[in-house]
């Protein structure tokens, strides 16, 4: 984030103060949530389905009301404002568009309800579709228009009475991969262009990763994370983040000795190996290993300096077109990943081969196993 979003978010736009949820009286679905937004900041709630990251989402829209703790929009306690009246856009990810209405006529229906003039209503319609390229359909129904442009559709009536904040729910969901892609970055550069606040729900973390300021990583009704994209990924600060976010090595061992935040770990076939120490805390702790696949190298003169060594056994290689990717059995794990840049001249492996592997020790993070 820039320096004016990073004082921004410490602001706080946006902002859940001890905001629990429960839906029986018993089980808390969301824990303590303390969560601050900043103003014209993107920020995703990623995680996997039950992580809670959409009830908080639904609590922010003011369709579900929080058990315990206040929400917060602007300054201002938002608990007991009905959802017509928060001033929020909203896309969802099955569109929610009024199928008797012409998409003019879609767009114009907020503007109604907030008692714009029909005048001022025209204008604002023909400007929210110009944005997201859709101004010569107008006229048609929703059931005329491809996924992409309901979605598109979806988007523009979302932003036609200028919400300050914005929410969306797996809005690309339904779409196939190619234009999921596409509309990541359309969206991301409405955003851009607006300066609008975006609050974004999804448990692809391909998408969180490609469209975020910052992303808050949810797993049982807790925040596991929150960071830029490239701290979540390069950085992670527990299991649960690492294995979930990207592609992810993990060798369990036993820490045999630390100093600062350096880990030396014995694996459970005896190999000892240097890391950087994440959330390890003392000597003959358990622990997990986290390698990512692109860090790993074979070739000698490709070696980092100071990179650890060790002996792998190639199980088989995919080949993927932009890389290779070869499974390899080590410290008794079989299921060790390392990706490689498909380039002309590319060293071939065959399956039983017996390599060195090595990697640097500051991309190997011991990490509590949780």
């Amino acid at each position: 984030m820039t320096a004016a979003k990073t004082a921004a978010a410490d602001a706080g736009f946006v902002e859940f103060d001890r905001v629990q949820k429960s839906y029986d009286g018993v089980s808390l679905v969301v824990k303590d949530l303390n969560l601050k937004i900043g103003k014209g900041e993107f920020l995703t709630m990623l995680g996997p389905s039950g992580s809670g990251k959409t009830t908080c989402l639904m609590m922010l829209a003011g369709f579900e009301t929080a058990t315990h703790g206040e929400i917060k929009l602007a300054g201002r306690n938002i608990n007991q404002v009905p959802p017509h009246k928060r001033g929020i856009g909203m896309v969802f990810q099955n569109y929610a568009l009024f199928p008797h209405m012409t998409v003019g006529e879609n767009l114009a229906f907020p503007l109604e309800v907030r008692g714009i003039a029909k005048s001022d209503r025209e204008a604002k319609v023909i400007r929210a579709l110009d944005m997201v390229q859709m101004g010569r359909f107008a006229g048609r129904r929703p059931a005329q228009l491809s996924g992409g442009q309901q979605q598109r559709i979806a988007l523009a009536r979302a932003l036609v009475f200028d919400p300050e904040l914005v929410l969306m729910d797996e809005p690309l969901g339904a779409l196939d991969k190619q234009l999921r892609e596409h509309m990541q970055f359309e969206i991301k550069g409405l955003h851009d262009r607006l300066g609008i606040t975006v609050v974004y729900v999804t448990h692809d973390q391909g998408e969180a990763l490609t469209m975020s300021d910052r992303v808050a990583v949810f797993n049982d009704g807790v925040i596991q994370q929150l960071d830029a994209p490239a701290e979540l990924y390069e950085r992670p600060k527990n299991s649960f983040v690492a294995q979930f976010i990207g592609e992810n090595n993990k060798l369990p061992g036993m820490i045999e000795a630390l100093e600062g935040q350096k880990a030396l770990v014995r694996l459970a076939t005896g190999e000892l190996i240097d890391a950087t120490a994440v959330n390890v805390r003392e000597k003959g702790q358990q622990t997990l290993v986290s390698i990512r696949p692109e860090r790993v190298e074979f070739k000698p003169e490709m070696m980092p300096a100071g990179a650890h060594t060790i002996g792998a056994e190639v199980r088989d290689v995919i080949y993927m077109g932009d890389i290779l990717r070869a499974r390899l059995a080590v410290a008794g794990s079989d299921g060790f990943v390392m990706k490689m840049r498909n380039t002309l001249g590319q060293t071939r492996l065959a399956a039983g081969q017996k390599i060195q592997i090595g990697w640097h020790p500051q991309d190997a993070r011991a990490l509590d196993p949780m």
